[in-house]
């Protein structure tokens, strides 16, 4: 329940960042749903923006919330994109493709002025690597792709639905999901893989996200890169940190 909330926050404090006439990323996961609903909220007061959902469940969810849609072709260049992550570490290099949206989502985050990842406090980690990497792939080429991951010090699984059958992304695409315990230098695997044929696209976001806003207890926590040199907040590694106080949750929806 104090994920719940604390997703609920996250997501909330995102959903005020979007402006009058901006087209919005729109993430997918169990945070950024939160934010749909918020964003709905706003577009009923009189907000006006255009979203493109990362997913085709984000899309249902948006249609549902009341949010335009439109597509990249109508609008290539995305003002904000908000989504949630896996883990999150303090240099806000990520690990993503949980809900399995991973090859859009990072397509969506590209295209973007800037991006803002959203989750509960236990999401942030020291080092990323204890969630599994997801490594959407091409079926084709499933045995070379495992042998090559392998061979890197990983242990794959394919992922898999609940009777068994091979989980397909919404672009028809398997997904690896690989064990490589610690990743001390995801810049450099992130690289690696993204040259082995038969990849697809890797859930390591590298230098995309530029703010993160973390649940956790009854506030909000903002991670965001520090590219002026405004002193405000904790400077750790070219990363600020600070806390924006949130009341609690305005709304008792669940997903379902």
């Amino acid at each position: 329940m104090a994920n719940e909330q604390e997703k609920e926050l996250a997501g909330r404090a995102a959903a005020e960042l979007v402006r009058d006439g901006d087209v919005v990323g729109l993430g997918t996961g169990s945070t950024a749903y939160f934010m749909v609903l918020a964003l709905g909220e706003r577009i009923k007061t009189g907000l006006k923006i255009v979203g493109i959902p990362t997913s085709n469940g984000t899309a249902e969810l948006a249609r549902t919330a009341g949010i335009p849609l439109s597509t990249l072709d109508q609008h290539p260049v995305i003002d904000i994109d908000i989504d949630g992550a896996d883990e999150i570490d303090p240099q806000l290099y990520l690990i993503k493709g949980g809900g399995g949206a991973l090859l859009r989502e990072k397509i969506i985050a590209s295209a973007s002025k800037k991006m803002v990842v959203i989750s509960d406090s236990s999401k942030l980690v020291p080092t990323l690597g204890r969630f599994p990497l997801p490594v959407e792939i091409i079926a084709f080429a499933r045995t070379v792709v495992e042998k090559k991951i392998i061979a890197l010090g990983a242990t794959p699984k394919l992922r898999t639905r609940a009777d068994g059958s091979p989980y397909l992304t919404d672009n028809g695409n398997p997904i690896l999901d690989c064990s490589f315990g610690k990743i001390e230098d995801p810049p450099a695997l992130a690289r690696t893989l993204s040259q082995i044929p038969g990849i697809v696209e890797h859930g390591l976001f590298i230098g995309l996200a530029k703010q993160a806003l973390i649940g956790r207890g009854s506030a909000v926590k903002e991670i965001s890169k520090d590219r002026s040199r405004r002193k405000r907040g904790i400077r750790k590694k070219g990363v600020v940190e600070k806390r924006l106080r949130r009341k609690g949750p305005q709304t008792k929806r669940r997903r379902t």
